[in-house]
């Protein structure tokens, strides 16, 4: 009952003043509204960071010529690279390897014509990458033997160059004015952290060599951009690298002083890595957030002296016909909780409309309110709310009932 009263008490004082009630709730509105939204945030870019590299695959070594360092050159990748990293009796543990090149070209098909990436694929590209066609069939030994003047198209491409219902099996399109025959569809994949393949256009490695750019050393072999190779188990990605990583300077005849003339990414490695930036940078941006409740903070102090101010001698009546200073004391954190309370909801309403606007903006994050990051906002609210409460309030119920009476 004594709760009930003094909740009924502490709404009729803040709607007397109604105005200043909804000025000091802003603060903490304000407050929450930031705490949620950027810790929200935060996570959605903990999980754009896995899902990046998830496609990548986190049982896999992404081998690239050159230093990253020195932006990538200075050094050459074979096909022969990528045969012999897939040896079993020089590279332990390799479950498969495959090489790719990409070239940027124009497909064009009847008046449509785009920017494309082009890559040079295999067979076990299925195995390695993962990645499947959803119509027609895939690329075969024969058309790498034969060099075939073959396609599979992305989701993406296959939507801008053809028509809505249109079967695109056995049609023709043209790379650079050469006529290749579509012969499937890939299915749709996850943009990566090395792009978006869905807007791409994948032939027989062997014909892009051979009859599109002609990237070969001086002595024949096959130049490749990258090499990926899918190791059995996560665990052993770590003895894989160092394997291939010795194999290729030995390969390249690398000196012990000199430096690589090759990169090669452990995906697991890099992951851990990303969730630890992104998981400070989740905290970092909730503690920057804070600051803006803890001026709330002052502003419910602030108001709450003001408030015990006007009331003196309300104060100093209830206490001389017996009101406690527990009593008083409970009606004045009230106030103070009452207001952090419903301020810390409306940040948190206002907070998932930002929340669902972020995730229709078409800004590739995926975005939720966490039930962490809203149970930290009401808590901080009302922590807020007693802290900054309790001065007021205790002030209050030390008021001496003759020097309350007696105020002007």
């Amino acid at each position: 009952m004594l709760l009930l009263s003094s909740i009924r008490i502490a709404l009729r004082a803040l709607a007397i003043n109604k105005v200043r009630t909804l000025l000091t709730m802003l603060g903490i509105t304000i407050g929450v509204f930031a705490v949620v939204l950027l810790i929200s945030a935060g996570r959605g870019v903990e999980r754009y960071v896995v899902e990046l590299f998830t496609a990548a695959g986190t049982n896999v070594l992404i081998v690239l010529p050159g230093q990253l360092a020195e932006g990538g050159s200075g050094g050459n990748l074979t096909v022969t690279d990528a045969r012999l990293i897939n040896d079993p009796f020089l590279v332990d543990n390799v479950e498969d390897v495959v090489a790719e090149t990409v070239t940027n070209v124009y497909a064009t098909r009847g008046s449509k014509s785009l920017r494309v990436d082009l890559m040079g694929i295999w067979p076990n590209h299925k195995n390695v990458r993962g990645w499947e066609q959803v119509e027609g069939n895939y690329i075969v030994q024969q058309d790498i033997d034969n060099r075939v003047r073959v396609a599979l198209i992305g989701q993406g491409t296959f939507e801008r160059l053809w028509e809505a219902g249109e079967y695109p099996i056995g049609s023709t399109i043209k790379l650079d004015n050469k006529t290749f025959e579509v012969i499937g569809v890939m299915e749709e994949m996850s943009a990566g952290m090395f792009g978006n393949f869905n807007d791409s256009v994948f032939v027989p490695f062997t014909t892009l060599q051979d009859r599109m750019i002609r990237n070969k050393t001086v002595s024949g072999e096959y130049k490749a951009d990258v090499v990926v190779v899918k190791v059995n188990d996560e665990k052993n990605l770590r003895a894989t690298q160092i394997q291939i990583e010795d194999l290729l300077r030995e390969r390249h005849r690398i000196k012990y002083f000199e430096e690589d003339d090759f990169s090669v990414l452990n995906m697991a490695d890099f992951l851990s890595i990303f969730q630890n930036i992104t998981s400070a940078l989740t905290i970092f941006l909730g503690l920057v957030s804070a600051i803006s409740l803890l001026v709330g903070g002052v502003g419910i102090m602030n108001i709450m002296l003001v408030s015990v101010t006007e009331r003196t001698k309300e104060i100093g009546l209830r206490k001389a016909i017996g009101a406690r200073p527990g009593t008083i004391l409970s009606q004045f954190i009230v106030e103070s909780l009452f207001i952090a309370f419903l301020g810390g909801l409306v940040g948190v309403g206002l907070a998932a409309l930002a929340v669902a606007g972020l995730n229709n903006s078409g800004a590739g994050l995926s975005v939720q309110v966490g039930v962490n990051a809203v149970m930290l906002g009401v808590g901080f609210c009302a922590a807020v709310g007693l802290l900054f409460g309790f001065y007021p309030a205790l002030r209050a119920s030390r008021l001496k009932p003759i020097d309350a009476l007696r105020y002007q």
